[in-house]
């Protein structure tokens, strides 16, 4: 495949990109660093064009970069499971173009802003919602989104309207439409589409990559029939 250059992208233009395409799909895993280039070429070929992968993934810092070197500006691609200052640096390091925590840690978020990466913090209260707010996170990602569905989350944005969530955790063909309805800004889409499983022997063969293209390509109707309906 080859090598696409990859040009400076603020995150206003990256959020904006985000929001248009929808879909997160969360790369997490013990992979190769084959492997993670073989499943985003499937993703990729579904329709993709923003992935996260989580820093307790093998090779995550290595699959970002050459996530970032292969697809240039094709692909949003950054880092999901951002837990320290330590590994914003990391991340930044790798090229990602955006940070995403699986909670709010005010620490985090202020390293990202000090490289002007965009950060999309984890939260699951309105008051963690609005203290993300007030450090300069306009964007949240909702997690796990599953324990409570849609429903909690159009109850949080009733007060909380001027922010706007990304569930994370449940979202499939058959609950996006919700979501959607609910007032999600995005989809972080995790083990519906990556997982362990598709790996055998290290290997990840041709009908799994196949197979996830396809689910792929179903998550991407379902989005556009919601976003249209």
């Amino acid at each position: 495949m080859t090598t696409e250059v990859k040009t400076a992208t603020n995150p206003t233009t990256i959020k904006e990109k985000l929001y248009d395409k929808g879909l997160i799909s969360i790369i997490r895993g013990k992979f190769s660093l084959a492997n993670i280039m073989a499943i985003s070429e499937a993703l990729v070929a579904g329709g993709v064009s923003i992935i996260e992968v989580t820093l307790n993934t093998t090779n995550a810092l290595e699959g970002i970069k050459e996530i970032s070197n292969t697809y240039g500006d094709d692909v949003l691609v950054g880092a999901g499971t951002v837990l320290t200052t330590e590994d914003v640096e990391k991340a930044v390091d790798a090229d990602s173009s955006f940070i995403i925590t699986p909670c709010l840690d005010m620490d985090v978020v202020e390293a990202a802003q000090k490289h002007d990466t965009l950060v999309f913090p984890g939260i699951f209260t309105s008051t963690e919602a609005q203290q993300a707010y007030l450090l300069g996170c306009e964007t949240v990602k909702l997690f796990p989104a599953d324990a409570l569905g849609p429903k909690y989350m159009k109850a949080l944005r009733a007060p909380l309207d001027h922010i706007d969530f990304i569930p994370t955790g449940g979202v499939n063909p058959d609950t996006i439409k919700d979501f959607h309805n609910a007032g999600a800004v995005a989809f972080g889409i995790g083990s519906y589409l990556v997982n362990n499983a598709i790996v055998q022997d290290g290997e990840i063969s041709q009908s799994e990559l196949t197979a996830l293209t396809e689910l792929t390509k179903l998550l991407q109707q379902r989005m556009h029939e919601a976003r249209n309906g």
